[in-house]
């Protein structure tokens, strides 16, 4: 430091320790190599996940198209055999998830859609993949929650600890620099390191502009993102300070990584699961099961449970038989069934969503005691992969499904007699007459997924915004604290 240090503003002050700890860190072989591995690190997971990311939005997308063609060109058909006959839809991954796929990985990203059931959504790359990919991808998000603390770790351990094993920290101080002068110079020098982390981050999520997404979903998540590493740097800096030695530092920040980035999210996942239990896959079929027993077989147009319906029918259009009927009975009776089985069906999926979303809820609560957790939360939920994304085109496909059975069981009422339909197995004969025109499978929704508004997103990753800032808040008290009794 210069001899006219004490007419020196701490700003400059600040910024010449920065320059002196960055004159450190070229001298230091470990601290480039550490950066430089970084680096390419991140670069590397934003191009492949990039490219990956590409290629199923290409590859859905065509998938969906091929599916409605096909659906749209099968030929003359009993109405019901199309009901069976079923669709495929398909949800196109948002922009964001070129850099954290979040939960699509494990929920799956298609589901096959036919009557008088509700299938779970599939192919999710985890389901596709082999062991190897079954470890975990390295994605940028995984890279940069994971892994980028431990290279500001392995950079920055010994920043103030070394000038206390070197014996110059006492020089410094005497001076005329303040400890917390000191602190805030290193702290200076950890942010730009934090900036050449993010600039890979940066310029991917920016090309997601062309993808359609938003200025402010982009800044939300860059931000967040800055926010968490600022945390980790804090981290360094207060372990450096408080501790006397480097290896000290070190071991300290180790076990600190150790707790918040690997404990703590299992700790956070076990308790959700514990305080909201959620009900077997077994234990709901069998409550389904006996639940839509009690609504009757909607393929049995004599059941009891229609009683009510055939009855209500005949005195409607004044005639004593369902033959007289002006309508097909077997289509109205598949039409009153198939809304039903849905409501019930409805019901229990609302019930499993509400607690997969209460035990997620329970898990982000942990992102006041681990800054993992809340930038995990904040990241999904900005770049539209969370459960409440997967929920979303839950229900969005089941939209769908539910619209194009019931306009197949109204061609079914309206355009196929209730006797040919009576008559449908006699011979080849009452066979083709029990058809209806292929031009009636026009029934198909255009289905295009698309995330949550920018300003939804936001709103829900504002509990996580403000887990990053209060532990900000708290470590920059502490630290200042320090900086006041640093010697």
């Amino acid at each position: 430091m210069s001899d006219h240090s004490s007419s020196i503003t701490p700003f400059a002050k600040t910024i010449i320790v920065a320059k002196d700890e960055w004159r450190y860190w070229l001298r230091s072989k470990l601290a480039i190599s550490v950066l430089a591995i970084g680096l390419l690190l991140t670069l590397s997971s934003v191009i492949v996940t990039a490219i990956n990311t590409m290629e199923l939005s290409h590859t859905r997308h065509a998938l969906q198209d091929n599916a409605e063609q096909t659906f749209a060109d099968q030929p003359d058909r009993h109405p019901h055999r199309m009901v069976h006959y079923g669709h495929y839809a398909f949800r196109a991954p948002s922009p964001l998830s070129v850099l954290d796929p979040g939960v699509d990985a494990y929920t799956g990203n298609s589901i096959f859609l036919e009557g008088h059931r509700q299938n779970s959504a599939m192919f999710a790359d985890q389901k596709q993949g082999t062991a190897l990919t079954q470890l975990g991808s390295l994605t940028p998000a995984f890279i940069v929650q994971t892994l980028a603390p431990l290279l500001l770790i392995l950079i920055g351990y010994s920043s103030v600890s070394r000038e206390r094993e070197s014996h110059t920290l006492t020089y410094l101080l005497s001076q005329g620099t303040s400890g917390f002068t000191l602190i805030a110079g290193k702290g200076l020098a950890l942010l730009s390191v934090i900036g050449l982390i993010l600039v890979p981050l940066t310029v991917s999520a920016l090309f997601s502009l062309h993808e359609g997404e938003s200025v402010v979903a982009i800044l939300g998540f860059i931000l967040g993102y800055a926010l968490y590493l600022s945390v980790w740097a804090l981290l360094v800096l207060l372990c450096s300070s408080a501790l006397s030695k480097n290896s000290e530092s070190f071991t300290a920040l180790a076990l600190t990584w150790i707790l918040l980035c690997v404990v703590m999210p299992r700790v956070a996942s076990s308790t959700a699961i514990t305080t909201v239990p959620a009900a077997g896959k077994l234990e709901t079929d069998f409550a389904v099961i006996a639940e839509l027993r009690k609504l009757g077989d909607g393929h049995n147009a004599n059941d009891p449970a229609f009683a009510q319906i055939k009855a209500s029918l005949l005195e409607k259009y004044n005639v004593d038989s369902i033959e007289q009927l002006p309508v097909n009975y077997r289509g109205i009776i598949a039409m009153t069934s198939e809304a039903k089985l849905t409501e019930v069906l409805n019901e229990f999926a609302e019930e499993r969503m509400q607690t997969e979303l209460a035990q997620t809820k329970v898990s982000r609560y942990f992102g006041w005691l681990s800054p993992m957790v809340a930038i995990r939360s904040l990241s999904m939920l900005t770049a539209g992969t969370s459960i409440e994304t997967h929920h979303k085109f839950l229900r969005e496909a089941e939209d769908l499904r539910f619209n194009f059975v019931q306009s197949l069981n109204k061609v079914h009422t309206e355009q196929l007699s209730y006797q040919d339909d009576m008559n449908r197995n006699k011979d080849d004969d009452a066979s083709l007459k029990a058809r209806v025109g292929a031009t009636n499978w026009q029934v198909l929704e255009d289905f295009t997924f698309a995330v949550d508004k920018p300003s939804l997103r936001l709103q829900r990753s504002a509990p996580a915004f403000l887990q990053l800032l209060a532990w900000i808040a708290a470590l920059i008290i502490v630290i200042r604290w320090l900086g006041k009794r640093l010697v």
